[in-house]
């Protein structure tokens, strides 16, 4: 589990050091990045220091789900969750939520990003913004709220305090990422990222996956950032200088196992299963895009809320329980063209 920071109003939130990159590297990192090397001899110390570092959470799962039908097979759903850190806190939030989908097939990877401020029923507590359900029941009362959004079981949970970001950075020599759009982040230590390809690491990385106010549309633009981001880290992690090189490995590995929390049953035994199965994978293979939404809108009580478009979601639900995620998103880029 981790401590998340007080909920703040999507237009008004003033500036903190949060990392919303970090949620989706346990994938990445553990399903494709540490089990894509099983052939190489070095897996066992590799397994061991993601289970020594990493902190288990009990109870993580709740104890209903919605059934899993034969159409979705043996696809997986994961739920990633970012913060700060991973002590519990009395009114801890969730900053950063992910829905990882991997197809039955094992052809890619499909993350959803969902924005911290979708208004959305909490299960026994009405409706709030989906990070509130960290603070109103912990990370199983989140699971729940996600299964309820989606209608789908969700198979494995995982939250990242991305302290370590800095050192992962430098471990892996750098992230090159494909920066849309120009812009200088704020604050006295700012700087400018120039758009096209850029290199990031350490605190550079940190600014240019955390800055909003630099934008018109904050949060969506931040969005696109993170997505970004995570993928020239993906293209770094599985290129073949990363994936030919054990003590660089390691070294990735040793960095993030501290600041990671999962579920029960998601040791490095069961990661390194399904990151067997995903080792064909590449960055083209995986598809991020942002769930859907109404755009900004006020609650009730007057909270800047991100309002759900409940048609879009029910079309990815259904994509869910069919595993044809595939077909989704490629309907999702036509339109965009």
């Amino acid at each position: 589990m981790t401590d998340f920071f007080p909920d703040r109003s999507t237009e008004t939130e003033p500036e903190r050091a949060w990392h919303p990159v970090r949620a989706t590297l346990l994938v990445f990192l553990s399903l494709v990045l540490v089990v894509a090397l099983a052939a190489g001899g070095y897996l066992w110390n590799l397994a061991r220091t993601f289970d020594s570092g990493s902190q288990t959470i009990a109870n993580a799962l709740p104890a209903t789900a919605p059934e899993k039908g034969d159409a979705a097979g043996d696809s997986r759903n994961i739920l990633l969750i970012g913060s700060d850190t991973r002590d519990p806190g009395a009114d801890a939030r969730s900053d950063t939520m992910m829905l990882v989908h991997i197809p039955g097939d094992r052809s890619g990877v499909y993350v959803t990003s969902i924005m911290r401020d979708t208004w959305t029923d909490i299960p026994g507590h009405g409706e709030a913004k989906i990070n509130a359900a960290m603070a109103l029941g912990g990370v199983a009362l989140t699971v729940e709220t996600v299964q309820n959004l989606f209608d789908v079981p969700i198979d494995h949970v995982a939250v990242i305090d991305f302290e370590g970001f800095k050192g992962l950075t430098t471990a892996l020599g750098g992230i090159q990422v494909e920066n849309a759009v120009g812009f200088q982040s704020s604050g006295a230590d700012g700087e400018y990222f120039a758009a096209g390809p850029i290199t990031l690491q350490g605190d550079s990385a940190l600014k240019f996956v955390r800055e909003r106010y630099a934008f018109a549309d904050g949060d969506y633009q931040r969005v696109k950032n993170q997505q970004a981001f995570v993928r020239g880290l993906m293209t770094r992690v599985i290129s073949a200088e990363t994936l030919s090189n054990p003590i660089k490995i390691n070294n990735v590995v040793g960095e993030i196992s501290p600041f990671l929390s999962v579920d029960e049953n998601l040791d490095a035994a069961s990661a390194g299963g399904l990151a067997v199965e995903l080792r064909s994978v590449r960055s083209s293979d995986i598809q991020m895009f942002t769930l859907p939404n109404l755009g900004v809108g006020t609650s009730a009580d007057g909270q800047s809320i991100v309002v759900k478009d409940d048609a879009a979601i029910a079309g990815i639900s259904e994509a869910l329980k069919a595993d044809r995620l595939a077909a989704y998103v490629q309907g999702l880029n036509g339109e965009n063209q």
